[in-house]
C-alpha cells in the first residue's frame, strides 16, 4: 500500500527535482514526481532497477510509493516543480520514493568521500556487483552512491551476528536513467555505468571478484522481472504498458551478456583495473 507523504524536509539536486519527506510511517523518502521534468518513466526504472538490485544483494535504499494529497500540498507550499522561470505544481496522488537511511538531523550522508577514505568503506565491493548489474540493466549514467556511517550489524546483511563495529558504507542510488532513462532502450556504451572514482576498482584481479553477481544475473529467474513489473502503478505508464513489457522481455535476454559488456569497460578505460591481470 502506498505510504502518505507527512512533511517537507528539502530539495534535494538532480535533474528530477526530488525532494526529501517525511511519510506517515516514521521514516522519510527521496520523492520523486511523477510529473518531474525527466518524465514519468524514470519512476518505472528507479522502481525495477531497485527491485532488481536488491535481488542481487547491492546495497541499495528501500523503496515505496508515496502518496501525495492536495491537503499535503497545500500545507508545503515549499512542493512544487521548478521549470525556468516557472513553477510547475506536484500532481497529488502516487509517487516514487527511495528511503533516506536515517534521520536527516542527526544522520550525515554523504555523496563525496576523499579516496583514502573510499577505499575503507565496508561493502565497496558492491561497486563491482552494481557495475555488472548496470550493464545488465543498460544504465546510461554514471553510477550515483552516497555514504553514511552505521553500525555494520544492523546494515551488513546475511551477517552471522551482530557486531558494534562501525564503518563507512555506500548505498546505491538514483537509477532513472537504467534501461536507457526516458528513452527506453540498451545503449551499451563501454562507460556507462562507471563510478566517477577509480578507486573502487582498483584491487580487482579478475573476473572472480565480479561474482557472484554475474551468477546472479545469468541465474535469475523469470518470476522476478514479473515481481518487478507487477510493483508499478498503473498512473506511471499513461499506456506505455506493452512497451514496458517487451522492455523487460529484452532484458532477459540480456542477462548472459554482462562479462562481454564488462571487458568493453575495461578495455576503453585499462587504467582504472590495474591489478587485473
Amino acid at each position: 500500500m502506498p505510504v502518505l507523504a507527512r512533511q517537507f524536509v528539502r530539495k534535494m539536486r538532480g535533474g528530477a527535482q526530488a525532494h526529501l519527506l517525511e511519510a506517515e510511517d516514521g521514516r522519510w523518502y527521496v520523492v520523486k514526481f511523477r510529473n518531474n521534468p525527466q518524465g514519468a518513466r524514470i519512476l518505472v526504472n528507479e522502481m525495477i532497477a531497485s527491485h532488481l538490485l536488491r535481488y542481487l544483494g547491492i546495497a541499495t535504499p528501500e523503496t515505496a510509493i508515496l502518496s501525495i494529497t492536495q491537503e499535503f500540498l497545500e500545507r508545503n507550499s515549499e512542493v512544487y516543480l521548478q521549470l525556468g522561470s516557472t513553477r510547475r505544481a506536484v500532481e497529488p496522488g502516487w509517487h516514487f520514493g527511495s528511503c533516506y537511511p536515517g534521520d536527516p538531523a542527526r544522520l550525515a550522508v554523504y555523496d563525496f568521500l576523499p579516496d583514502t577514505l573510499v577505499a575503507q568503506v565496508a561493502n565497496r565491493s558492491h561497486f563491482l556487483g552494481v557495475l555488472a548489474a548496470d550493464k545488465w540493466m543498460g544504465n546510461v549514467d554514471a553510477r550515483q552512491s552516497v555514504y553514511f556511517r552505521a553500525q555494520l550489524g544492523e546494515w551488513a546483511a546475511g551477517a552471522e551476528s551482530p557486531t558494534p563495529k562501525v564503518a563507512f558504507l555506500a548505498q546505491m542510488i538514483d537509477h532513472g536513467y537504467a534501461f536507457g532513462g526516458p528513452e527506453w532502450g540498451f545503449q551499451d556504451g563501454p562507460l556507462h555505468g562507471l563510478a566517477l572514482r577509480p578507486v573502487v576498482y582498483q584491487e580487482v584481479r579478475g573476473w572472480r571478484d565480479f561474482e557472484p553477481w554475474l551468477e546472479r544475473v545469468a541465474t535469475l529467474p523469470a518470476e522476478l522481472l514479473d515481481e518487478a513489473r507487477r510493483r508499478i502503478p498503473e498512473s506511471w505508464l499513461d499506456g506505455d504498458g506493452d512497451e514496458l513489457d517487451r522492455l523487460l522481455e529484452k532484458l532477459w535476454q540480456r542477462r548472459r551478456q554482462v562479462a562481454d559488456r564488462i571487458a568493453e569497460c575495461r578495455q576503453a578505460r585499462p587504467s582504472w583495473f590495474p591489478n587485473w591481470t
